[in-house]
């Protein structure tokens, strides 16, 4: 099997995404899975190697994801400026070479040079100060991909959640919870699940938006009303879907082991939980998305950048998971185009030997 080839962008470089790269990437089984390319700079690399005595973590120049070398970790420079770090601080330049080194990524993999993304942090103050206009990597990828709809969804070997509504003030949630959001988010979480983590049929529970969910209308109409619709027109799409839960007894009582996947009203609903039971091996997911696009669950942490204290685990978890799911939707799309192939391999693995 031809090994995936991993983009990997740096980050903040004030913060700890090139500690946690180095780290993760130390490790010589990553490259008997993958191809790792790193989205930086080849200066700020060699500068965090020295800083982290990373004796193990070797790394060349390339000037094309297309023409990288095999078992080999390879740097793209994507900017030829001197960087000036300031670890542990948001600064302008953080939040530009941030932007720079996303958007080359992006485009080599909508280009297919790269099967898949994964993003080291980001800070939104930095990004700010660099002019960068969307709220974070998601927005970015929606309209830089052209997608109609993207997902936002933590993964972790034990639980997956995804959003109806990523980053809003919670003032401005609930008039952005509708049917038409919740069935297009659950048809596009459906359809992830089916493709790139190879669920034939996903069982997702839809938590309410309410305390109690509503409690029958005492505590709110938007469960009853809007919810309740959504998930009805759903199954009527065949979708197994289920709900609207109390989000508190729903993590409570432990029901989450019993499903697939969660679709969550809003951001702190449902990530508080996932953080609680899964911080340090989580990873950020985009789903509905025409590339595979993934991160570790933490931010730039300045409070420890340059200390060597980050655990990898997270971008470590990151990589795999990007691994996983380019293989598993590029299966996807040769078992659709070749159906016939599918059928009769299934009737194989089906007849009992005499």
């Amino acid at each position: 099997m031809t090994k995936p080839k991993i983009g990997i962008t740096i980050g903040d470089i004030n913060g700890i995404g090139p500690e946690v790269i180095i780290k993760a990437l130390s490790n010589k089984q990553i490259l008997s899975q993958c191809t790792p390319i790193i989205y930086g700079s080849f200066k700020v690399m060699a500068y965090y190697k020295k800083q982290l005595e990373a004796q193990d973590f070797n790394f060349s120049l390339g000037t094309s994801a297309a023409e990288v070398a095999d078992n080999k970790i390879t740097v793209i420079n994507c900017w030829e400026e001197e960087s000036v770090m300031n670890q542990g601080q948001a600064t302008r330049d953080g939040g530009k070479y941030a932007y720079i080194a996303m958007d080359k990524a992006t485009q080599d993999c909508i280009a297919g040079h790269i099967d898949a993304i994964v993003t080291a942090p980001i800070n939104k103050q930095a990004m700010k100060m660099a002019n960068f206009p969307y709220v974070g990597h998601t927005e970015y990828l929606t309209e830089a991909t052209k997608s109609d709809a993207s997902l936002m969804m933590m993964v972790s070997n034990s639980l997956k959640v995804a959003l109806v509504t990523n980053h809003l003030p919670v003032s401005e949630v609930s008039e952005n919870i509708s049917k038409k959001a919740i069935l297009r988010k659950l048809k596009t979480l459906n359809k992830t699940l089916i493709e790139d983590f190879g669920l034939e049929r996903p069982i997702i529970a839809i938590l309410g938006l309410n305390p109690h969910a509503g409690d029958e209308g005492v505590i709110g109409k938007e469960d009853d009303d809007v919810i309740k619709p959504a998930i009805a027109e759903a199954k009527r799409q065949g979708i197994l879907a289920t709900g609207p839960y109390p989000a508190d007894g729903f993590f409570g009582s432990s029901k989450y082991r019993k499903v697939d996947a969660i679709l969550s009203m809003y951001h702190d609903q449902g990530l508080v939980a996932f953080k609680a039971l899964s911080f340090g091996s989580g990873v950020n997911y985009t789903g509905g998305l025409p590339i595979i696009r993934t991160s570790p669950d933490h931010g730039t942490a300045y409070d420890i950048a340059g200390k060597n204290e980050a655990n990898p685990g997270s971008i470590r978890s990151a990589i795999y998971l990007a691994i996983d799911s380019a293989r598993l939707r590029k299966q996807y799309a040769e078992d659709r185009a070749n159906p016939v192939k599918k059928v009769e391999l299934k009737e194989r693995r089906g007849r009992r030997r005499d």
